[in-house]
């Protein structure tokens, strides 16, 4: 019996991923304007609206009968499914994909993925090679719960005007911070941004990404790996690969990058870098 791996649209996949598994939108709006992205808005057209705009836009999670349709189409193909969400505490999506899922009991499974974007596009490729090793369904979902305590996502953020919009930050620490050309580095973490360090500057700030990357556990090369831009331009994360040569050199071919999407642009803003991968196991 084959595995669908059905995922929900904040992942920031690759193109060979996408075309691998099925992807349940949700929606994005800027003021009156709602959009599909990945459907009637791409990246770019999204980073030009942000700039745009004076306001954040807001997002909406799929409905459950989104995944119900995605779900049945899969089914009727004659497949299981496991479905990854990003994390529940982010966003209803997860709660929407599990009340569309028991109208299937037993053929469809829905795993909380834990985090977002580029880090819940890396744990859908390790869902996908745990299918190519010819996992069944209750065997992929349990690798994936134990699998989701492993991914790190850590990000550079390169203004503080969007954490500011967001609330997530007060207009004088916005002030101070580009004032001091501030550059935090910032997690995901219990459905919250949390910062973890800040520098000045960009090379401190590339350099505080490098140790923030070691500290988190090291990465783990055998596992994928995916680094992420916001805005219009790659420039900086080009620039950080540069600065940061020594961790990659010697452990991996090449670097995947994918533009990050929506739900985590909204809130950092253009300039940010991003990083997710698995950590490296704890041996005894």
């Amino acid at each position: 019996m084959a595995v669908t791996i059905v995922v929900d649209s904040t992942a920031d996949l690759l193109e060979q991923v996408k075309a691998r598994v099925k992807i349940v939108p949700l929606t994005i709006r800027f003021g009156e304007d709602e959009y599909i992205p990945g459907v009637d808005m791409d990246p770019h057209r999204f980073y030009e609206l942000l700039v745009e705009s004076s306001a954040l836009p807001t997002t909406s999670q799929a409905a459950p009968y989104a995944f119900e349709k995605v779900f049945r189409e899969a089914l009727e193909a004659g497949d299981d499914v496991v479905c990854l969400t990003c994390a529940s505490k982010l966003s209803g999506t997860y709660q929407s994909a599990v009340i569309a899922a028991e109208e299937f009991p037993g053929k469809v499974w829905v795993v909380d993925s834990g985090t977002i974007a580029i880090g819940l596009a890396i744990l859908t490729e390790y869902a996908l090679s745990l299918v190519d090793r010819g996992f069944g369904p209750e065997e992929i979902v349990l690798q994936l719960l134990r699998k989701r305590e492993d991914v790190r996502l850590l990000a550079l953020v390169d203004t503080l005007e969007y954490l500011k919009k967001g609330g997530r930050i007060s207009p004088a620490v916005a002030f101070a911070g580009g004032v001091l050309n501030i550059k935090p580095v910032i997690t995901i973490a219990d459905g919250e941004i949390a910062v973890l360090g800040k520098a000045r500057g960009s090379r401190q700030a590339n350099n505080l990404l490098v140790q923030e990357i070691q500290k988190a556990g090291g990465v783990d090369f055998r596992k994928p790996l995916l680094l992420g831009y916001t805005g219009l331009s790659d420039a900086l994360l080009r620039k950080y690969i540069a600065d940061s040569a020594q961790l990659w050199e010697g452990n991996c071919e090449s670097l995947p990058v994918s533009i990050v999407g929506s739900v985590v642009g909204t809130h950092v803003g253009p300039g940010a870098v991003a990083v997710a991968f698995f950590a490296e196991e704890k041996r005894l």
